[in-house]
């Protein structure tokens, strides 16, 4: 018999091809239909190794859950760059490859992400999430965040509206 054990650490600069392929398969998965098929491909496509090699030697805060040797998903956090809400941390990104989601893997990073936060002075947290998105809105409603402030986003020629959502420190 096989265990694998699930582990969450900082990615490293080698980590940056799973990085790029975890981003590639959970944003088709989160937003075919919601992000017009161009712009996705645009997005996605922007963010490959090298995009990620260097994010990482730069010092940004990027979490990943291990399901055994493979990247299950990530977590992108920092400072809160919305100056107009009154929270310290952010969470940019939490993204999870489609087979691994539903098993507790996202609540395990989130959970971890906000640790990271308070241990680094940033208590209190706010994530984004496009209002469609209905299984990002109801995850993190699920894991307590009260819906604070909207806003949209443009994705070519399509406005999207999105949603704020935050803990208290």
């Amino acid at each position: 018999m096989s265990t694998s054990t699930i582990e969450i650490r900082r990615a490293r600069p080698q980590d940056a091809l799973a990085l790029a392929e975890a981003h590639d398969e959970a944003w088709r998965a989160a937003y075919r239909g919601l992000i017009p098929g161009i712009e996705l491909e645009r997005l996605i496509n922007r963010r490959g190794p090298a995009w990620w090699e260097t994010a990482v030697r730069r010092g940004s805060r990027i979490s990943l859950i291990m399901f055994g040797d493979s990247v299950a998903g990530y977590a992108n956090y920092g400072r809160n760059r919305a100056k107009s809400l009154p929270y310290a941390g952010e969470v940019y990104e939490l993204y999870l490859k489609p087979e691994f989601q539903g098993l507790g893997f996202g609540r395990r990073l989130f959970s971890h992400a906000r640790r990271d936060l308070t241990s680094n002075g940033l208590a209190s947290t706010v994530v984004w999430a496009l209002s469609d998105n209905d299984y990002a809105t109801g995850f993190y409603r699920a894991l307590g965040g009260r819906a604070v402030a909207r806003s949209s986003e443009t994705f070519g020629t399509q406005v999207l509206d999105k949603v704020a959502f935050a803990w208290a420190g």
